[in-house]
């Protein structure tokens, strides 16, 4: 089984959340911004880094909201590759410069948002965005979300 520990950051303002757009094939939804750890890398750098290539926007990271571990089933992996994914998903509080958003170039973002906070709930969202939400004490201001399709998070949908 595989292991990508990955680091994410919400950051909220004025009732807004900053969500990317994950799309893998013919699997997409929206996103916290964030992504995996480099060999050797801190996870508050790897938050830094992947909110700017994803959304061009300097993060400042703040507390440490959680950490989730979950058994993936990906969905489209290569022929003889094990399909279960062992994620570690470590969340935080981030806030940013203001600026223009920016989409990524040639990454699995094709998008960058701020999305009413009640408004997520009519978007196809990934589980970390509830994950987070969660972690960051918003859970009480939205109903839930939908989930994107049998998709449970960046890699795949969650193992029975």
């Amino acid at each position: 089984m595989d292991l990508r520990v990955a680091a994410y950051a919400v950051v909220e303002r004025r009732g807004r959340i900053l969500l990317t757009h994950w799309r893998r094939g013919h699997l997409h939804g929206w996103t916290l911004p964030g992504g995996g750890i480099e060999s050797g890398e801190d996870p508050r750098e790897a938050v830094v880094r992947e909110v700017r290539e994803e959304t061009g926007l300097e993060a400042r990271v703040g507390k440490l909201l959680g950490i989730d571990s979950r058994i993936m089933v990906r969905e489209e992996v290569p022929e003889g590759s094990d399909p279960e994914l062992h994620t570690i998903r470590i969340v935080y509080r981030a806030t940013v410069k203001d600026g223009p958003l920016r989409h990524e170039v040639d990454g699995s973002s094709d998008e960058a948002r701020w999305v009413s906070i009640r408004e997520i709930r009519s978007l196809r969202t990934l589980s970390l965005v509830q994950t987070g939400m969660r972690m960051a004490g918003m859970n009480g201001r939205r109903a839930p979300a939908r989930q994107a399709g049998k998709q449970g998070g960046k890699s795949g949908r969650p193992r029975k």
